[in-house]
């Protein structure tokens, strides 16, 4: 970040493709090589914004889906110049800290109980990205372990394979990688598995594509661990007036319709519960919210832009209105003073 109070030149997913860019941002999120990818590691879209501040935040110049703090984050976040790294894998990285302590840890208990007696734990996790999930369970799992990541980037795939650790509590851990369209998984491909495991993903299906995937992994027989959810509740402090109008827009954003797909947004884990519990599988869910302050500021900052920022895609005529709240905003996170609870929730099935 630039540390100053007004919005500083950042990376906008839509700077030159506007809309269009970020619906093939969403296509991709399930294709693979998609556009996304593309975008994210420095073409197009990916480009930083040389200037445009609140304004172009508010108009929906900013990473749009790509800081909201669940799977919406997946689909894009352009490179900024300041940023931990190139891309999409710099916007993981920079969350990755704040996901490891939102997640509801005593999910993975019952699991080690299920995995205790197993000569060989195996992962399949699906949309690994950078392999946190990885790199945050697999020292609580019992072991060995082999974790078989999928992801439609091929790029993100080779850095979670390396960045994978390779023991896990004094036991061998080793990795694989699939590039996959996770919605339509080929027959077989979760066979064996110990374990199915996703992380911020699921706001990003549609009802259809839920529906094939909770139906892939009951097919597997075995539980099913999916964390950090976004639920559409978001609080900052200090309050401000507008925080209730721009949370609307964005959950409304993130049910919208792109090319015939309808995002289930903030509604997908009720949505995955129901799925899950029509195969007949209990279903347990935690809450596991990001809690920043001061210390995130960073972390802060870049959500706050892509949040305004998809919020002002899906109601451009608060464009005004919003340019000074969000210069008032960054300049509360670069002082240390905003702090931002982003609503997620972890959900756990069939661990019985």
């Amino acid at each position: 970040m630039s540390g100053s109070g007004a919005p500083d030149a950042w990376a906008a997913r839509a700077t030159s493709a506007g809309p269009a860019g970020a619906d093939a941002a969403d296509r991709s999120a399930t294709e693979p090589g998609g556009g996304a990818g593309r975008a994210a590691s420095g073409g197009g879209a990916g480009r930083v914004a040389a200037g445009g501040g609140a304004e172009r935040v508010a108009s929906g110049g900013g990473a749009g889906r790509a800081a909201d703090g669940g799977g919406a984050e997946r689909v894009a976040s352009a490179s900024r110049a300041d940023g931990p790294g190139p891309g999409f894998a710099g916007w993981l990285a920079l969350r990755e800290p704040a996901d490891a302590a939102a997640r509801a840890a005593d999910l993975v208990e019952p699991v080690r109980r299920r995995l205790a007696s197993a000569p060989r734990v195996v992962v399949h996790d699906l949309g690994s990205g950078t392999g946190s999930m990885g790199r945050w369970l697999a020292p609580r799992l019992p072991g060995p372990q082999h974790w078989i990541m999928y992801d439609r980037d091929a790029d993100l795939l080779e850095r979670a394979a390396a960045g994978m650790v390779t023991a896990a509590g004094g036991v061998a851990c080793t990795v694989e990688t699939r590039q996959r369209d996770i919605t339509r998984l080929p027959p077989g491909d979760l066979a064996g598995a110990s374990l199915i495991t996703a992380s911020a993903l699921l706001d990003m299906f549609t009802a259809d594509e839920l529906d094939r995937v909770v139906a892939a992994c009951a097919g597997a027989g075995c539980p099913v661990l999916m964390t950090l959810s976004v639920i559409g509740q978001v609080e900052l402090t200090p309050p401000d007036p507008l925080d209730a109008v721009v949370a609307a827009a964005f959950n409304a954003h993130q049910r919208r319709t792109v090319d015939g797909r309808t995002l289930l947004g903030p509604d997908a884990v009720d949505a995955a519960v129901e799925a899950f519990r029509r195969y007949g599988m209990r279903v347990v869910v935690r809450p596991s919210p990001w809690r920043l302050g001061a210390g995130q500021a960073d972390l802060a900052a870049e959500w706050f832009r892509g949040w305004v920022g998809a919020a002002g895609e899906r109601r451009p005529e608060l464009t005004g209105q919003v340019a000074a709240y969000a210069s008032g905003r960054l300049a509360d996170a670069a002082a240390g003073r905003l702090g931002v609870t982003v609503g997620h929730s972890d959900l756990l099935a069939g661990w019985e």
